[in-house]
């Protein structure tokens, strides 16, 4: 097992093209946030935003319009029940997030299953929340995208029927292969199963435990992922700079919130991309 840590994802963020344009940091597409739930896939977005992905995309319920637009103005919008409109916009994109604030009723599982019709090999769709439990609990096809999980221990134990006594690393990386899939293991020390490679997060701390804090970790994965050639190293990068952010957080906060992780995700990249120049002259 490898250790995710920040002299890694130091030489991981990629530097900016001085030829360039948004077009060139990929586009994203959020999907989920029912009439209850706006809040988790405003954060996930948030993520994505601030991250550095050039184009992002939130397909939500109607009633979160509003506040999607007050809160992240850079992000384009559509109601994820015009299916129609859903399944034309999923065909442009790099990168499809699906499952934060999604629910599990029959408009939720419409929703899913109108992106599963749609993603194409050359795409890349994550998987989180309640995403995870309609994929397990109903009959789907498997869709044709790389997929990619960002469980927690419980929604592992729905994905895979593993107890959480019986979650050792080797059950676990089993359990990866079969899905076919990357895997983000959120947890004190997060895992993350890519292909014949097993990594844990070296940063972390419990002043992240509240909510929206696994919205914003799929947010920022996914936004790397739709920048980064190389999709281990986004990956990775997200998870640690997710936990490195909170840590430098706690200094001073006895709760780190998704939104103040959020605010520094643009600082803490161009903070490592700085080092990293610096040990490239050494």
């Amino acid at each position: 097992m490898d250790k995710i840590t920040r002299e890694k994802v130091e030489g991981f963020i990629p530097k900016r093209k001085k030829e360039s344009y948004k077009g060139t940091y990929g586009r994203v597409l959020f999907v989920g946030g029912n009439q209850q739930m706006g809040g988790a896939i405003i954060l996930s977005a948030s993520a994505g935003v601030y991250s550095g992905a050039g184009l992002v995309t939130v397909a939500t319920d109607l009633s979160n319009q509003s506040a999607l637009h007050a809160r992240l103005p850079e992000a384009m919008f559509l109601s994820m029940h015009d299916l129609k409109k859903l399944k034309e916009t999923v065909d442009t994109m790099d990168v499809i997030v699906v499952g934060p604030g999604l629910g599990r009723d029959e408009r939720s599982l419409e929703v899913l299953k109108a992106v599963y019709a749609s993603v194409e090999e050359d795409q890349i769709l994550l998987l989180d929340g309640d995403a995870i439990y309609l994929h397990v609990n109903e009959d789907l096809p498997k869709p044709q995208a790389q997929l990619v999980f960002t469980p927690h221990l419980g929604e592992w134990r729905t994905l895979t029927g593993l107890s959480i006594d019986e979650q050792y690393l080797e059950t676990n990386h089993a359990k990866a292969r079969e899905l076919e899939a990357i895997v983000v293991l959120k947890k004190s020390r997060t895992e993350v199963y890519y292909g014949d490679e097993i990594w844990q997060n070296t940063a972390g701390n419990p002043a992240m435990a509240t909510g929206g804090m696994g919205d914003t970790l799929a947010g920022m994965t996914a936004g790397f992922l739709a920048q980064f050639s190389n999709q281990k190293h986004a990956v990775l990068s997200a998870v640690f700079l997710h936990s490195y952010i909170a840590d430098e957080l706690a200094r001073n906060q006895y709760v780190t919130l998704p939104t103040d992780i959020i605010r520094q995700i643009p600082f803490t990249m161009k903070e490592f991309t700085r080092r990293s120049s610096r040990l490239s002259f050494i």
